[in-house]
């Protein structure tokens, strides 16, 4: 599985980004794809995960701000980031789980300015 990832950028606090991430490859095999995160200093955290059947799980940092959701027709799973703060200043990975491979898309940095 290969991924893209895109939709990273600076933001003022408040603002909103939307982030891409287009799988191909072996894409029948994904049962799951997400969105994890690095900031400066920090480990790497899980940020938002979908599911093949739907199920979508968040971070407590981001619930409520964030929504991960997809389009099958593109093969393209979204992280629609609203009322961004600067606590979300990170570069963010997108990532996909098959029963073959855990397979990771390049980092997009994302900068929330105060």
């Amino acid at each position: 599985v290969q991924l893209q990832a895109s939709g990273g950028g600076l933001v003022q606090r408040g603002g909103s980004l939307r982030l891409s991430c287009a799988a191909s490859g072996e894409i029948s095999d994904i049962w799951a794809m997400g969105w994890f995160r690095r900031a400066p200093g920090k480990q790497r955290e899980l940020v938002a995960v979908i599911t093949k059947g739907g199920s979508t799980n968040y971070a407590d940092s981001v619930k409520g701000r964030f929504t991960i959701f997809r389009d099958n027709v593109e093969n393209t799973v979204y992280l629609q980031m609203n009322s961004l703060e600067p606590e979300d200043t990170a570069v963010y990975y997108c990532n996909a789980q098959s029963s073959k491979s855990s397979s990771w898309g390049q980092g997009t940095q994302v900068t929330v300015s105060s």
